[in-house]
């Protein structure tokens, strides 16, 4: 090894440690992790295990969850439109809004994205109680959080 790639393989090395050092050390300062999920589907299947997902493994485990309903997915909270959950979920007789209602009864935010509602021709007024409506300023509050992860669905 020539002493150019010595000092590239030393020099990443101390990168590499001085920012797990850097994590290790926010993690003990109480940063709080999160999840954002971004949920774009109005099929229940898929919204039944983001909401799940969201609800059981994040927040129950601590950590800051909000659940971004957008696109079609705005039709999820509409408290107009049934909707049922597929598989083993089925057998609790438990629908996606009484999914989302328990989510927000233990901490979680859901948002409403404005524009996606618009152009779905819903307003606050047609969501079940506790929907947020989604400005810029809430969602970026928690898109780019410190400590925050983003999935999607």
């Amino acid at each position: 090894m020539n002493l150019k790639t010595l000092s590239l393989v030393l020099a990443f090395t101390i990168a590499l440690f001085t920012a797990v050092g850097t994590d290790m050390a926010r993690a003990d300062e109480g940063t709080k992790r999160g999840l954002f999920v971004n949920l774009t589907t109005d099929d229940t299947w898929a919204a039944a295990k983001a909401i799940l997902f969201a609800h059981q493994k994040s927040l129950k485990n601590g950590h800051d969850t909000a659940i971004w309903l957008n696109v079609r997915a705005v039709y999820l909270a509409d408290k107009k439109r049934a909707s049922h959950v597929h598989g083993l979920m089925a057998q609790s007789g438990t629908s996606i809004q009484d999914m989302l209602t328990a989510f927000m009864a233990d901490g979680g935010t859901v948002i409403m994205c404005g524009a996606c509602s618009k152009a779905a021709g819903l307003t606050k007024a047609d969501y079940i109680d506790g929907v947020e409506m989604g400005t810029w300023p809430v969602v970026e509050s928690w898109l780019f959080r410190d400590g925050m992860q983003t999935l999607a669905w």
